[in-house]
């Protein structure tokens, strides 16, 4: 079930939920609104021009208060807010339509475990013809928050809690290899 604003405000209040910092704007009908942080990450050039998942991939991180996203680019940026989410709630990461309208695409990996804890990293790529000025403090995207109906098992302790930043790829500390 989607977890209404009255909902949302009460679990807040309360601290089952947590979001910090947060403005009562941002509580949305059904979602909360997450702002653009001033950290950005691009994958750092290497000389063979290849992308082994096995292996630690560099990132050459940037703090601004603006970022100029070039048509075609990928760049990893983050939220503002940090976030807590209970074992018993998960949430899903949606660009904004508005945004989206622009060729500004705004995640692969939309999907925020229960148990998570830290800030959003998103993966933003310029699909237009022009390039896009990205803000610190500008509304990106929103989460979508549902319940579960009992407490997870295994809430997330994955390789990205306590995130904060933009945090790469660690997908080379997996340990199972499917063939």
């Amino acid at each position: 079930m989607i977890i209404s604003d009255f909902t949302l405000k009460k679990q807040l209040a309360s601290g089952e939920l947590y979001i910090s910092p947060i403005e009562e704007r941002q509580i949305q009908p059904a979602s909360i609104y997450i702002r653009l942080g001033n950290t950005f990450g691009i994958v750092e050039d290497n000389c063979d021009g290849i992308l082994q998942l096995e292996k630690e991939i560099q990132y050459k991180i940037i703090q601004t208060e603006k970022y100029l996203l070039l048509p075609g680019q990928f760049v990893l940026a983050t939220t503002m807010e940090y976030i807590r989410l209970p074992n018993n709630m998960t949430a899903f990461v949606e660009g904004r339509s508005s945004i989206g309208r622009l060729g500004l695409f705004i995640q692969n990996a939309g999907w925020v475990d229960p148990g998570f804890e830290g800030e959003i990293t998103l993966e933003l790529f310029n699909a237009n013809k022009c390039a896009i000025e990205l803000k610190y403090g500008r509304r990106i995207g929103q989460l979508v928050f549902a319940q579960l109906d009992k407490d997870a098992l295994n809430p997330y302790r994955g390789k990205y809690q306590g995130q904060r930043g933009v945090t790469g790829s660690r997908i080379y500390l997996d340990t199972e290899i499917s063939r």
